[in-house]
């Protein structure tokens, strides 16, 4: 018997969609879309109507597929009250599948849009109980990124060596969801059979995604000149930073490290507790290690560059912003080294 329900939720689109549409081709199957999916937007129309539909038996086949979009404008368990009800005893010929995604009109539903969107406590509970299946969408991060890219190119039928597969992690960066398109490139270019070699992927790999800021403030902890301004491009660019959020980022960083200069620090435990860092203390690790790497004189330095860059991008000197960070950055990468 298939499950009565399915939860897709994720903060990608792109993942989320393509995910979705994996789904439902693996529900629909053989029988006709046009006669067994119904869906239901939440910015033009009611979650009753959509219960509604998932409570009538379908006609002229033998199920039917109610996808509910744009469910992110819920987060209180009475919102979904009537789904709830329903999910207790779901109709056996239906299968609901909720989309966790954002609104994109909340004033044109008849139903009133949450203002932070969460998952309302007891759905993922009712989901569970009717035997339904929850999927996040997103990739995971840090090491377990690499297993997935390696599982979505073998799924796609693409043999890439190792050396390629890291060629395309490094330029996803924070945006996942370009996999879906690059494969589809690479597929269309290459086929099944063939192994794919760095020199095979670069012309398909287009923009590097964005990068988080911590790639960026390890680059220049390191002394990583090149490296460190090609962070920089790639947060400002595809990720879309303003010069502003990456300077208060960079005054984090290196606030950390003064408040350590002088004040004692033998271990990350003492570090993190002046910092008053909760949790992992590696952080704390981090900003103690460089703090001791740079000096008090290094530190200081730092401070007074970030200082200068800060009024230069408020309008005290005629440079674009990306100029400023971009001499800013280099510059604390050099007194790194």
């Amino acid at each position: 018997m298939a499950e009565p329900v399915h939860l897709l939720k994720g903060t990608d689109d792109v993942l989320r969609g393509e995910a979705l549409s994996k789904l439902l081709d693996e529900l629909v199957g053989t029988d006709d879309r046009s006669l067994v999916l119904d869906e239901f937007d939440l910015d033009v129309t009611t979650l009753g109507a959509a219960v509604d539909a998932a409570q009538t038996p379908p006609f002229l086949t033998d199920r039917r597929i109610v996808v509910i979009r744009r469910f992110g404008r819920f987060s209180k368990n009475d919102e979904v009250a009537a789904l709830l009800d329903y999910l207790v005893d779901p109709l056996p010929s239906s299968v609901v599948v909720l989309v966790w995604e954002k609104p994109v009109n909340p004033t044109d539903s008849g139903d009133v849009a949450a203002k932070s969107p969460r998952i309302p406590p007891n759905l993922t509970k009712a989901v569970t109980a009717a035997g339904g299946t929850i999927l996040d969408t997103d990739a995971p991060s840090g090491r377990g990124m690499t297993a997935w890219v390696a599982d979505q190119l073998k799924a796609a039928g693409l043999d890439v060596d190792p050396a390629a597969r890291d060629q395309i992690i490094d330029g996803l960066g924070e945006d996942a969801g370009s996999l879906v398109g690059l494969v589809e490139r690479l597929k269309a270019a290459f086929g099944d059979g063939r192994r794919l070699h760095v020199d095979d992927v670069q012309p398909y790999l287009g923009q590097a995604g964005g990068v988080p800021p911590w790639e960026l403030t390890d680059a220049i902890d390191s002394g990583r000149v090149p490296d460190a301004l090609d962070k920089l491009h790639r947060m400002m660019g595809a990720g879309d930073r303003h010069p502003l959020a990456i300077m208060a980022t960079l005054q984090s960083h290196y606030t950390r490290m003064l408040r350590l200069d002088g004040a004692g620090a033998r271990s990350e435990k003492d570090a993190a507790a002046i910092l008053g860092i909760k949790g992992s203390t590696f952080p704390a690790k981090k900003a103690l290690n460089q703090q001791k790497r740079l000096g008090s004189a290094g530190v200081r330095r730092a401070i007074a560059l970030l200082a200068q860059a800060d009024v230069d991008l408020r309008g005290a000197r005629a440079w674009p912003g990306d100029l400023v960070m971009e001499v800013l950055v280099a510059r604390l990468a050099r007194l790194s080294r």
